[in-house]
């Protein structure tokens, strides 16, 4: 039923915690299923994501694609992880099951929160970026997988 990069990322999650002083934290849930899903960055005067680390509350399928997508923003610029989608979040782990396609949107989702959140302490404006939203199963009725 899952990739094996899903179970490693389950088992063994990679960046769990929390940053001191954060730069931005995104939360993100989702009513439907209970998933709670929290990112911290550290960004530095260059715009560069130096640390980040996340807290999950949820199913495997939730903790793999948090560990996932804290490992595809981390080294890279604001604009990069604005790049970061649930897709490619998916395909970094080889697939999900349809039914937890949803894990990957609250990975995108919380990545947006936590710029976001950079974005409104700093006063200044990320472009592409949009509020994003506390709960995604509004999102995901809209959704059309």
């Amino acid at each position: 039923m899952y990739s094996e990069k899903v179970m490693d990322h389950f088992k063994n999650p990679r960046n769990v915690g929390e940053i001191d002083n954060a730069s931005g934290v995104g939360t993100v849930g989702n009513a439907k299923c209970g998933d709670i899903m929290r990112i911290f960055l550290d960004i530095d005067e260059d715009g560069i994501i130096q640390d980040v680390k996340f807290k999950t509350f949820g199913c495997g399928a939730a903790v793999a694609t948090s560990s996932m997508a804290t490992e595809l923003v981390k080294g890279k610029t604001i604009q990069e992880a604005l790049q970061v989608t649930n897709k490619a979040v998916m395909e970094a782990l080889d697939g999900l099951p349809p039914v937890k396609v949803h894990c990957s949107l609250l990975a995108e989702e919380a990545i947006h929160a936590a710029l976001w959140d950079y974005a409104q302490k700093n006063g200044i404006q990320i472009e592409g970026l949009e509020q994003p939203k506390n709960d995604i199963s509004e999102e995901e009725e809209e959704e059309d997988y």
